[in-house]
């Protein structure tokens, strides 16, 4: 069996060790509502309302996330459709496994790491800190609930990383634009 193969069958077996979406309790539960949290409709409606009716400090933050949220969907996609793996089967996540069939890497995972670098770097401090603490719950949930493989998530976390540190960079422009602009 080559290396790649042996990689695939044991990331398989982690990922159904990890996975919870059958079996019913407190655990479950929360892992749904981590899982949803990621979701980007939540984030990209929660940030324009922010932005509507925040201060100068948070429109730029807003603005910001907004726009770490569309590049990290197009990076996202686009790695997608040329990996195109299949999620793991399961009945869990309908809506994602109906607009979005391909698992690798994570969106959610990218996003949740992403924001929170990008928070960290930001700032208020506390809102980084309390992003800190739920990303990973979110990447481990897209995992514990059978819509993720792991190293789907290892990789989105890592992309976030990526993509996080790539929108501190061009901060500053928006910034600017937000200026030129208003």
């Amino acid at each position: 069996m080559s290396f790649w193969r042996r990689l695939l069958v044991l990331d398989n077996q982690y990922s159904e060790q990890l996975s919870i979406a059958e079996k019913p309790g407190l655990l479950r539960n929360l892992a749904i509502v981590f899982a949803h949290s990621g979701d980007s409709w939540f984030w990209l409606l929660g940030l324009v309302i922010l932005w509507a009716v925040g201060s100068d400090y948070w429109k730029f933050r807003a603005l910001v996330m907004i726009g770490g949220i569309i590049l990290t969907a197009g990076i996202v996609f686009a790695i997608k459709f040329i990996v195109r793996r299949q999620r793991p089967e399961g009945e869990w996540g309908g809506i994602y496994r109906k607009t979005d069939p391909h698992s690798f890497p994570s969106g959610h995972a990218t996003r949740a790491i992403m924001l929170t670098i990008v928070a960290l770097g930001l700032g208020p401090g506390w809102l980084g800190l309390l992003l800190a603490i739920w990303a990973p719950l979110v990447v481990l949930a897209r995992v514990a609930m059978g819509v993720h493989y792991l190293s789907d998530v290892v990789a989105g976390a890592l992309l976030g990383c990526f993509t996080g540190l790539l929108v501190l960079y061009l901060s500053p422009a928006i910034s600017l634009a937000v200026r030129i602009i208003a």
